[in-house]
């Protein structure tokens, strides 16, 4: 059974920084990738970023500030999110896909979620 917990979210100041992490069982990440995915009020999900065998991928919103990482022994993925900006409070999720690498952004298909974390940038 594939399963996916996120932890890390909370309150930030614009211009800080965050790290969100993404714990996963039943899977390992030969045979699946992980997105970030989030969600703000009002508006549409957007894929945030994404990781596969090695290779990562960003949407054009977070290049340069945000970092997908992963812990191969911990069975973790990490999301290091700088330079904050009120733009980015959403309710952040990740999310597993079957696949070898991460397919584009509007391909993506997955078979399982995490239940959310909040990331609020306010001052």
């Amino acid at each position: 059974q594939l399963q996916l917990v996120e932890s890390g979210g909370g309150l930030v100041q614009p211009g800080r920084s965050l790290r969100l992490s993404c714990t996963f069982s039943g899977f390992t990440l030969d045979y699946y990738f992980i997105s970030w995915l989030r969600q703000a009020p009002g508006k549409e999900r957007e894929g945030v970023s994404c990781i596969s065998n090695g290779m990562t991928n960003y949407a054009d919103s977070v290049k340069g500030r945000f970092t997908m990482s992963r812990d191969v022994a911990k069975n973790v993925v990490y999301l290091q999110m700088n330079s904050l900006e009120p733009e980015d409070t959403a309710v952040y999720y990740c999310a597993a896909g079957e696949g070898h690498r991460c397919p584009p952004a509007t391909e993506r298909r997955f078979d399982s979620w995490g239940q959310g974390t909040q990331v609020t940038v306010s001052s």
